[in-house]
């Protein structure tokens, strides 16, 4: 359920403050739980209040669910893959109406396509999310059963397969692809994938097996493989889901995938990349639902806060953001722009792609293909009187010079490199021809950002970690005293693993006077990183340390990532 619709609907009763609402709303967004769950772990309400706060706001009746057991006539009335697609239970039956229990009451839009898929009246009671999402769980099975019965169904009927030597006819390809059992398998593996927050999923075909795995938290996990002769036909749906050409397997290609799931708009940009046996392909989610785009909730520690709040409200000046790939870089600067977002103050951004669209924001997508560089956009943002730019990433010169000079003349410029630390990003814009005068001048501060597995909440245990462990982070027993150590024992919640959700860890390079002599002396990056750390810097390494002590990850998480 959505967590703020509900905080709402319960500031309106009365039964919180908008105090307690904005609360609230910070702790589910650093927590796991379901925003139900929390209410109820708070003392705020019984389960039985907060059915009867939903349902009055919505005009529908609350259902305790805690002793139903339902028939199973009535359980036949709706499909298991709707039923778990829809996250409804069906508790009763009148006529032509069915009476169901859903895991989202605020979400009339599945209600809605549950009513046209069956062609029936159906009326939603509201009972406690997580005893209705039990019951679905034990009546009507896992996805993976959902997904058996699916590859039963498409049996012997795939016929087309793709050898190296042979010629594949593109009629029976596309006719394959838009079967009814390959669609709904490929919609399931989407479904499945989304649900568990993947941020990639990859559909990989080597010479005797297909794989699919997706990304969650940094890590990828492996369903259970189709079988091989689906290769092609599950490839070619995906293809035709992003508006890629099928009959082109020798070159990438590059679309995009639209989907609502749940009532949440999620968008997909597809990657096709030809290889020996048949076309990889991966798709990034991008899930505007499931991004929380506030400064306050990335965990970021008060004196970073503090100073980062500080340079995002200054008039000009450059401020840089770097880590790798999936550090999170994007959306700390989005952040960053949430909070400047005024009415008095024109935004720009020149991204590769736009991934979260915000309001009140000029967003430009770079297209390398028609000439639209990163460097002709930020030339062109000069002339559009703009307060504020972000540019997506600094690749070459041309862009750092444009951006220095935009920095010069009284605009405050974010962007984001590729570099290990916060220091590293400084040498690399002298690297790449940057007079020293001029980055000492234009250059506010340095973050560098990773992103860690927090332990899931769930099978969180406390252990004393050996010397070997102890030293791999240059800890010996006795540096410990009496400090606690945990781990994720693995449980349903976190899918065995011990790890849910992630969390960042920072590095802020401050450009104080001592920094910009040593920049204008042309200093080695690591004598600039010393001096740094004389000056209080914290680094990587020891805002890792920070969320150790305080149980939310491994040591192995921090020496992984630091």
């Amino acid at each position: 359920m959505d967590a703020k619709q509900v905080v709402e609907i319960f500031v309106e009763q009365g039964l919180i403050t908008e105090d307690d609402g904005a609360n609230l709303l910070l702790q589910a967004s650093n927590s796991e739980s379901p925003i139900e769950q929390i209410l109820v772990d708070n003392g705020i309400v019984s389960e039985r209040g907060f059915e009867k706060a939903i349902a009055d706001s919505i005009g529908a009746e609350p259902f305790d669910l805690t002793e139903f057991e339902p028939d199973p006539e009535t359980l036949q009335l709706i499909p298991s893959g709707l039923a778990r697609l829809h996250g409804v239970i069906p508790i009763s039956a009148s006529g032509n109406t069915i009476f169901v229990a859903h895991t989202d009451p605020l979400n009339s839009r599945s209600i809605e396509d549950l009513r046209f898929a069956l062609g029936r009246e159906i009326v939603a009671v509201v009972s406690f999310p997580p005893t209705v999402r039990a019951l679905i769980r034990t009546h009507f099975g896992s996805e993976e059963a959902s997904i058996g019965e699916i590859l039963e169904s498409i049996g012997g009927e795939v016929t087309v397969n793709e050898g190296p030597d042979e010629q594949i006819n593109d009629q029976a390809v596309l006719a394959e692809a838009n079967a009814a059992p390959i669609i709904k398998y490929v919609d399931l593996i989407l479904d499945k994938a989304i649900a568990a927050r993947a941020s990639d999923i990859h559909f990989e075909p080597f010479e005797s097996e297909f794989k699919i795995r997706y990304r969650v938290d940094g890590a990828l996990y492996e369903m259970d493989p189709p079988p091989f002769r689906l290769a092609l036909p599950v490839i070619s749906r995906v293809k035709v889901m992003a508006n890629l050409n099928i009959a082109e397997r020798r070159l990438p290609q590059d679309g995009r995938i639209q989907r609502e799931i749940n009532g949440r708009q999620v968008d997909l940009r597809v990657s096709t990349l030809p290889t020996a046996f048949g076309e990889s392909v991966v798709l990034r989610v991008l899930d505007r639902s499931s991004v929380n785009l506030e400064l306050e909730t990335l965990g970021m520690p008060d004196d970073i806060m503090a100073y980062i709040l500080e340079v995002i409200e200054r008039p000009n000046g450059i401020f840089i953001v770097t880590g790798p790939t999936g550090s999170g870089k994007t959306t700390t600067l989005y952040s960053c722009l949430r909070k400047i977002n005024t009415i008095d103050s024109k935004l720009l951004t020149a991204e590769d792609p736009v991934e979260y669209e915000i309001d009140g924001i000029i967003q430009v997508p770079i297209n390398d293909s028609i000439g639209l560089s990163f460097s002709r956009v930020l030339r062109a943002f000069l002339r559009q009187d703009p307060d504020r730019i972000l540019v997506g990433e600094t690749r070459d010169t041309e862009t750092a010079q444009i951006a220095i000079q935009a920095s010069l003349t009284g605009h405050l410029v974010f962007t984001t490199l590729h570099t290990n630390d916060s220091t590293g990003a400084v040498t690399r814009i002298m690297d790449m021809g940057i007079e020293p005068f001029l980055i000492s001048a234009s250059l506010e501060c340095v973050l560098a950002q990773r992103l860690i597995r927090k332990i899931c909440a769930n099978c969180r245990t406390p252990y004393q970690p050996s010397e070997q462990v102890l030293a791999s982070i240059g800890l010996q027993p006795h540096d410990i005293g009496d400090k606690s150590f945990f781990y994720g024992k693995g449980c349903e919640v976190c899918n065995q693993t011990g790890y849910k959700g992630r969390k960042g860890i920072y590095e802020l390079l401050k450009i104080s006077d001592p920094i910009r002599e040593m920049i204008n002396n042309r200093e080695p990056g690591i004598l600039i990183r010393q001096k740094a750390i004389e000056l209080g810097m914290t680094t990587l390494r020891q805002d890792g340390m920070r969320s150790i002590y305080d149980g939310i990850t491994t040591i192995e998480e921090v020496v992984k990532y630091t």
